[in-house]
């Protein structure tokens, strides 16, 4: 089994910075994407960014340039290194797995694996 434990979330103001953890345990998934996303409330979730262990990664336009997500694959732990924080940015974030190696990796749909979220709330 895989189990995802997502930790970090809080209420920061608008240009603050927080740092997400997704502790990872149970099957070996080294190979795996691993990723996150959030969702707003009454929104879709969407796609933030996703890592692969060869240290390629990802970024959803709107998050490009404040984010950054980095893997610790000895410790079976996932980061994002939130920067720049805007109100906009407020949302439950979800650490997700999936066996994805190439193109639709923003797809929701296709990760097998999620967390129970971390809420992030930025205030202005």
């Amino acid at each position: 089994q895989v189990q995802l434990v997502e930790s970090g979330g809080g209420l920061v103001q608008a240009g603050g910075s927080l740092r997400l953890s997704c502790a990872a345990s149970g099957r070996t998934f080294s190979s795996y994407a691993m990723a996150w996303f959030r969702q707003a409330p009454g929104q879709e979730r969407d796609f933030v960014a996703n890592s692969w262990s060869g240290g390629t990664t990802r970024y959803g336009s709107s998050v490009k340039g404040r984010f950054t997500i980095s893997r610790d694959n000895a410790k079976n732990t996932l980061y994002l290194q939130m920067n720049s924080l805007k109100p906009e940015d407020t949302a439950v974030y979800y650490c997700a797995v999936g066996e994805i190696y190439s193109g639709n990796y923003y797809d929701r749909r296709l990760y097998e694996h999620w967390g129970q979220g971390t809420q992030v709330t930025v205030s202005s």
